[in-house]
């Protein structure tokens, strides 16, 4: 007897519920849950006030999750760039305040740092074929370790370049359109954000990411670099995780050698929601920056909520877990 098959046919809703806009329909609709269910639960969520803190926290985060975004649709996994963030913090530390060097070169210096450090987790993975979980472990506890022998884990403050923190906490646009204090932290995502997205759209490497989280022994065949493509991915993830050092270093003017412990989880915890895929093929921007919302909407409402730190990790593991069954249904479906 042969079993018949029920694949959905194209234009139907079991393929619609299949598809990356469903779940990205699906994630935004959950955050406007999640705002709606804590403004109703504290008059203090949907204060003006914390909803710019909310959007100062995504800032890091969601930098973080565009990094990951990129590495996760070529098929790999970054598991340091929570690290490589407070490392490249630190070493904008060392150039600005222990060298004194100004800010217009300490921070691409700092920027430069990630780009390296992210072009030889490449290096690992490509060339020497570590599997990547693997190297960017490896990589998380060179960053780990690095961070605390180079400022004696000590922080290392700003207090001599006043001008520093306005990179993350100060207001173009507040100072442009007075009642609008959007911080320049929310500006510099979307910027990144919008930036990462035109080189997945539009350009070659873009569109190799993309095929080698399909195919890539098929692209190999093809005749395409695949070692040297790969590096560029991981090495413009690092330069990217510079930026978030930058962010969360100008946020609390000092590079903390441990601040960015957990963040690598909640950066994956938002590419996830998203509706970006483990395996690789398949991602956006768009949906990454809904999913580094949901997470802060998430941890603020539950700080507000009083929820004790422990249960808000527990929450988050939960939303983690949710998110990747739901990738795992959408995959079995499209």
């Amino acid at each position: 007897m042969t079993e018949a098959r029920t694949e959905p046919l194209p234009g139907t809703s079991a393929n619609f519920r299949g598809s990356p806009v469903y779940h990205r329909l699906l994630a935004f609709s959950g955050l406007i849950v999640l705002f709606i269910g804590f403004s109703i639960a504290s008059s203090n969520f949907y204060q003006t006030a914390n909803i710019i803190n909310i959007l100062q926290a995504t800032s890091v985060n969601g930098v973080l999750a565009v990094a990951a975004t990129l590495v996760i649709i070529s098929g790999g996994i970054d598991l340091s760039v929570g690290t490589l963030m407070t490392f490249c913090s630190v070493m904008a530390g060392v150039f600005i305040t222990n060298w004194g060097l100004p800010i217009w070169i300490g921070v691409p210096g700092a920027l430069l740092v990630g780009l390296a450090s992210g072009a030889v987790s490449g290096v690992f993975i490509a060339k020497l074929k570590i599997p990547p979980f693997i190297a960017t472990l490896g990589m998380m506890l060179i960053y780990k370790g690095l961070s605390l022998a180079i400022c004696g884990a000590k922080p290392i403050y700003f207090t001599g370049t006043p001008d520093f923190i306005k990179i993350s906490t100060g207001s173009v646009i507040g100072a442009v359109i007075p009642g609008v204090p959007i911080p320049n932290g929310v500006v510099i995502l979307f910027a990144v954000a919008g930036l990462a997205a035109f080189i997945l759209a539009r350009t070659a490497l873009g569109r190799f990411t993309f095929a080698m989280g399909s195919n890539e022994e098929a692209l190999r065949l093809s005749g395409v670099n695949i070692d040297g493509w790969k590096i560029a991915i991981y090495a413009l993830a690092g330069c990217v995780c510079g930026v978030a050092g930058i962010l969360i270093a100008s946020r609390i003017n000092s590079a903390q050698p441990s601040i960015g412990q957990g963040y690598e989880l909640d950066a994956i915890a938002a590419v996830v929601i998203g509706g970006t895929s483990l395996s690789g093929g398949r991602g956006t921007m768009l949906g990454t920056m809904i999913g580094a919302l949901i997470i802060s909407v998430v941890a603020n409402g539950l700080r507000i909520l009083s929820v004790p730190q422990e249960w808000q990790i527990v929450v988050t593991g939960s939303i983690i877990i949710v998110a990747v069954y739901a990738d795992i249904l959408r995959r079995r479906r499209a």
